[in-house]
């Protein structure tokens, strides 16, 4: 074997639909604790899975919190104009951003994504929320951190810390947006 070639190696999986469920009710609690409560709180998802992770973090907040609308609280923030690799990325459609009816401004607005890696998504998020407006504090809840930061950017809330090698790739799936169907964290790489 060279040094060029690689040995696939079976993924694994990190976390089960149970843990992931278990990971969001301990991150809206801890978001609800930071904010002291659900006042003036915006969740805004990153398409693709950070959305459908925003609604259901919501739904827990709202369980939590009773008098909270779920839907109310929650948005959809499309970075695709905002990343800094567009030249290097295939090609891919924007998402419609959808802000809560009662907007950003001067809210806590809790950024949510599935896989925080080099840092360069969530510049973009921030720089596509200043388009919308001026929130008063800005957070960032991840399902993942895998680590390899390129900017110097950390979440605030964070499901799993997952140490990985930067061959190795963090793949998780929803039953809102994958197939098939099942809610999961595995890792796939080579050796």
């Amino acid at each position: 074997m060279t040094g060029t070639d690689a040995v696939q190696v079976p993924s694994r999986t990190v976390l089960s639909s149970a843990d992931i469920d278990r990971a969001l009710t301990r991150i809206a609690h801890e978001i609800l604790e930071a904010n002291k409560g659900p006042e003036d709180l915006v969740l805004m998802g990153i398409p693709r899975r950070g959305y459908p992770l925003a609604q259901r973090l919501a739904a827990k907040i709202a369980a939590a919190a009773p008098g909270v609308d779920p839907a109310a609280i929650t948005g959809q923030l499309d970075v695709t104009m905002f990343r800094d690799d567009l030249s290097r990325r295939p090609t891919r459609p924007p998402y419609a951003t959808r802000e809560p009816v009662s907007g950003i401004d001067d809210k806590v607005v809790v950024l949510v994504d599935d896989v925080l890696f080099s840092g360069r998504t969530i510049r973009a998020a921030l720089d596509a929320l200043v388009d919308l407006g001026r929130p008063r504090i800005v957070r960032l809840a991840v399902l993942v951190d895998r680590g390899h930061r390129e900017l110097p950017i950390r979440a605030d809330h964070v499901g799993k810390n997952l140490p990985t090698a930067s061959r190795e790739q963090v793949r998780v799936r929803l039953v809102e947006s994958d197939h098939p169907a099942v809610d999961e964290v595995v890792i796939e790489g080579t050796a």
